[in-house]
């Protein structure tokens, strides 16, 4: 049976959680997207009949795929039989740090022990092609973070991953995958994978049964960073993906941790050059404890579904949009700047700003990358 997490501060009906998945399943739709149309509009049902003429305004020629009502309730009856638990941003149940991030998932698809989620998390990422003693490293830090009751967070990848949820299994850990929650990834996990079902958690953005891309790993690494107080990177080269979770965590405002390693060893590139950037030197478990000494005494802050539960955001007028569209899309181009550098440039309002960068995502022309930085694409 579907479960649903909800709150009395804030609950979807049947229908609202089939427009929420409607609406982030709808083409070029993103988490950040999803948000604002829902403060724009206050309903999923009303931003979903807004999509095709905002699209339109952006410079859409075609027409803009919209998800569904039966395409929706075709995942959701899916996931219902699969025994998958829908988290819905705004509510108790969903992870608390991952909350506040304006490209938080809307929705967030749970295998396992939900509860879990609950408890603070630290990520242990690192390098696929872990060494021995990197691995064992990686066992030896989570086994400990769980016996402190904390969540040890990763991405069940090859190496350093599998090596933290195995150390975690007997507390507790969560696996944040790149593809669907019911796919295996890499396939010789599948213990790993059945495991953490029945002893941990298993979560994921994307739709059942959609197999990882290349490009899904970065906001993959984003949800690690993010139900977490803070990353710890054992091994990695110098470009590599546990570097790119790293510097979301910095930007999420997490705290960093790095196992040092040889320099004569490739995959402590990563780390050493973490801490030369000013990251947590860290050996035991104790290190990660000292550092988040702080945030673990600080409790953590429910979610706020005001802003869902707020009546909608009163749209500026049409001439000033159409006034600005074409000031905006001059100051952009395919060298990503700050929304914040935008509305300076530009000297228009936040409002006008954020209608049109909504227009020209909708339109295919606008790609959104993390620290809020925005860039035109030169292909609609």
């Amino acid at each position: 049976m579907l479960t649903l997490a909800a709150t009395p501060a804030m609950s979807l009906s049947d229908s609202d959680l089939r427009d929420w998945l409607r609406l982030i399943r709808s083409e070029n739709v993103g988490p950040i997207t999803f948000h604002r149309l829902l403060r724009q509009y206050g309903t999923a049902a009303a931003a979903l009949e807004s999509l095709p003429a905002l699209a339109r305004r952006g410079g859409r020629g075609k027409p803009l795929r919209v998800c569904s009502k039966s395409a929706a309730e075709r995942e959701l009856e899916a996931a219902g039989k699969a025994g998958v638990t829908v988290l819905a941003h705004g509510t108790p149940g969903y992870p608390r740090t991952l909350a506040p991030l304006e490209d938080s998932p809307p929705l967030l698809f749970a295998r396992g022990h939900v509860a879990l989620l609950e408890r603070p998390g630290v990520a242990i990422v690192g390098a696929r092609n872990a060494s021995l003693n990197g691995r064992k490293l990686a066992h030896r830090l989570a086994q400990d973070l769980a016996r402190a009751d904390l969540l040890v967070v990763s991405g069940m990848a090859r190496g350093i991953d599998t090596a933290a949820h195995r150390g975690a299994l007997g507390g507790a850990t969560a696996a944040v995958l790149a593809g669907g929650v019911d796919v295996v990834y890499p396939p010789e996990n599948q213990e790993l994978y059945d495991a953490l079902t029945q002893q941990g958690l298993v979560v994921s953005e994307m739709p059942l049964g959609e197999a990882p891309q290349a490009r899904h790993f970065p906001r993959r690494n984003r949800i690690i960073s993010g139900m977490a107080l803070g990353v710890v990177v054992v091994e990695a080269a110098g470009r590599s993906g546990s570097l790119i979770t790293a510097r979301l965590a910095g930007e999420q405002g997490r705290e960093v941790f790095a196992v040092p390693g040889s320099p004569l060893d490739a995959r402590a590139a990563g780390p050493n050059g973490l801490l030369r950037d000013g990251a947590t030197l860290t050996e035991t478990a104790d290190d990660v404890l000292r550092g988040l000494a702080d945030l673990l005494r600080a409790p953590l802050a429910e979610p706020d579904a005001a802003e869902f539960r707020a009546r909608p955001a009163s749209p500026p007028p049409d001439a000033e949009v159409d006034a600005a569209r074409e000031i905006i899309v001059e100051a952009l181009g395919p060298v990503p700047v700050t929304v914040d550098e935008l509305i300076r440039g530009c000297q228009l309002s936040v409002s006008v700003v954020a209608t049109v960068l909504l227009e020209l995502e909708l339109a295919g022309r606008l790609d959104r990358l993390p620290g809020g930085r925005v860039a035109l694409l030169t292909t609609p």
